[in-house]
């Protein structure tokens, strides 16, 4: 019996590390539940639980702390999006300075005094001098639609 209570004490702790280190390497709150349930499940082995218990406990407990908790740390973890000065060109006109052709991964819009990169929202030719309306951006480049 002696024998099992310390399989069983080494099982929790070794649980705990690795959940700990996982928990560390991810830096994504992945396993912070299973911590609370593998320290729960030990203070229940050195009471004497039998193993089957423990699991339970374990279980139990990590779903019991993953359902009151996760709600709260997803909302203060959500990423921000900050807008930056560049949304303001967002429904504005601009005009095509080189040929807009996603096809050839070309094109060029001057807008609000600067040259961008531009493709088209529906993958249309649109000459240079024609006036487009800048739809949306995609990493640096103005999708835009012909006016």
């Amino acid at each position: 019996m002696n024998e099992f209570v310390v399989k069983g004490y080494i099982f929790w702790v070794i649980a705990i590390v690795v959940f700990a280190i996982l928990e560390a390497i991810t830096t994504q709150l992945v396993s912070v539940w299973f911590i609370v349930g593998s320290i729960a499940a030990l203070i229940s082995e050195r009471l004497g639980a039998p193993f089957y218990l423990q699991l339970i406990v374990f279980v139990g407990i990590s779903a019991i702390t993953l359902i009151l908790t996760r709600p709260l740390i997803k909302k203060h973890l959500k990423p921000k999006n900050e807008p930056t000065n560049a949304d303001r060109v967002i429904g504005q006109t601009g005009v095509v300075t080189e040929k807009i052709d996603n096809l050839a991964a070309k094109g060029l819009v001057k807008v609000d005094g600067q040259i961008w990169s531009a493709r088209s929202t529906d993958d249309s030719v649109i000459e240079e001098g024609k006036q487009v309306e800048i739809m949306r951006i995609d990493g640096v480049k103005l999708i835009v639609a012909e006016k």
